[in-house]
């Protein structure tokens, strides 16, 4: 199931280190396969992904979302 989620683009210094999501609920999000042109400190944007359930991670910050697609919105 896809979803959609608005927030800002972090760099997570935890473990390996990890790129993620902060959304507008309070929410982090470890991105999986984010492109690169993704994979950068940014304002607001819009990913669109599914969870995935059958991950794991050495960050551990939150559900892992696989990005199907990106917007920048700022």
């Amino acid at each position: 199931m896809s979803i959609t989620v608005t927030g800002r683009i972090e760099y997570q210094n935890l473990g390996a280190g990890a790129w993620a999501i902060a959304a507008e609920d309070g929410q982090i999000y470890e991105l999986k396969e984010a492109p690169e042109s993704l994979r950068q400190a940014r304002g607001q944007v819009k990913v669109k992904g599914h969870i995935r359930e059958d991950a794991l991670s050495f960050a551990m910050i939150g559900p892992i979302l696989e990005v199907e697609s990106f917007e920048v919105l700022s």
